[in-house]
């Protein structure tokens, strides 16, 4: 069974003002954008200071798996700047990315690019598991590796951004990239996606936005499949590129990511979908 696809009109206000923040959004990530092209340092563990800075802001020091960052398509880890911030504000140790190069052209080699890095990050932490927050392409390319690769042994959660589980109808022009086209609805990547993942370990948390213009229908970015433990998140008020900068996508992302159990249901939420449970994050 399939999630429905339900009609969302935008007031046009609403989405001037989530245009306008887009735009903003995008002319910042250009700025931040060459601090990303290298990839990043990873010491063996967490920097005397950080348990300080978690005692000053009185949140205690935790043990929690690490997170892994996997940016979208032509992107790179700048646009979890802000988010891992978050995170470390609130007593996050473990914070990684991965850079996979924009000449990449299979989602299945970058999942298994993700496999080895994650295999190196459990290594050197000592960690069993990871957690994953994964924007657009990036949530799509954990997403294999979690059920077709056997991620699941090591992805306890995997929360993504604008995700297109289901596909998206992407601009033709860039239709002439391969991975681009793995994108569409209907590609081999997305179809093995659809295939029984009976057992699967990984918990699902899947943001999407009815004002995102990336994924065509907006509903794609929810995950629908009858095996997986999944919750789709509707955030209202933003677009695609806002979803890994919002600081009211940053505390559910958190709350998402917590040790402490599931995601809580809030007021006005919707009702389950086949996958799991559907809820609203409002963001404007």
């Amino acid at each position: 069974m399939r999630t429905p696809i339900l009609p969302f009109p935008a007031p046009p206000a609403a989405l001037l003002r989530a245009t306008a923040l887009e735009l903003v959004v995008l002319a910042g990530h250009a700025l931040l954008y060459p601090t990303g092209i290298a990839g990043e340092r990873h010491p063996g563990r967490p920097r005397p200071d950080d348990g300080a800075e978690s005692a000053r802001m009185d949140i205690p020091p935790t043990d929690r798996p690490p997170v892994v960052f996997l940016h979208g398509f032509i992107d790179n880890r700048s646009v979890f700047v802000l988010l891992r911030r978050s995170l470390a504000r609130h007593g996050w140790l473990h914070l990684e990315s991965l850079n996979y190069s924009p000449l990449t052209s299979d989602i299945r080699t970058a999942a298994e690019l993700l496999g080895r890095h994650i295999e190196e990050i459990c290594a050197r932490t000592g960690h069993h598991r990871v957690d994953i927050v994964g924007h657009s392409l990036g949530g799509l390319i954990a997403r294999y590796y979690v059920q077709r690769l056997a991620g699941d042994r090591r992805v306890r959660t995997l929360v993504t951004l604008g995700t297109p589980h289901a596909g998206t109808a992407v601009a033709p022009l860039a239709g002439a990239l391969p991975i681009v086209r793995q994108m569409r609805e209907g590609s081999a990547p997305v179809e093995e996606l659809r295939l029984p993942a009976p057992g699967c370990r990984t918990r699902f948390v899947s943001f999407w936005s009815e004002l995102d213009r990336v994924i065509v229908p907006a509903e794609a970015a929810c995950v629908d499949h009858p095996d997986l433990d999944a919750v789709n998140v509707r955030v209202t008020g933003i677009g695609h590129l806002a979803l890994p900068v919002h600081p009211a996508v940053a505390a559910a992302v958190r709350q998402a990511l917590d040790d402490s159990g599931p995601v809580q249901e809030t007021p006005g939420a919707k009702p389950g979908t086949a996958s799991g449970t559907t809820r609203t994050t409002p963001a404007a």
